[in-house]
């Protein structure tokens, strides 16, 4: 199972899914029969990779705000003192 697949959502997977979507419509059936598979793996390792990317960047994002409460907590701190 695959996220929507939407390609303002998935940018970097985009050529990918467009061939996906081709595949589907072009195939019909062959779509049950294992058509399409080569090309279903190539989306799940995008996807895989896109996902990677946003957790790196979710990750730097929540470094810096963590840094920051700290920063401001020392700041309380020291004022109360």
């Amino acid at each position: 199972m695959h996220p929507p697949l939407t390609l303002h959502r998935h940018p970097l997977c985009a050529d990918i899914i467009e061939e996906f979507q081709k595949c589907h419509t072009d195939h019909p059936l062959g779509k049950f029969l294992g058509q399409c598979t080569e090309l279903k793996v190539k989306l799940d390792r995008c996807f895989r990779q896109e996902k990677a990317i946003k957790r790196k960047a979710n990750f730097e994002q929540s470094k810096k705000l963590k840094e920051r409460l700290q920063a401001y907590r020392k700041e309380a701190a020291e004022m109360q003192s």
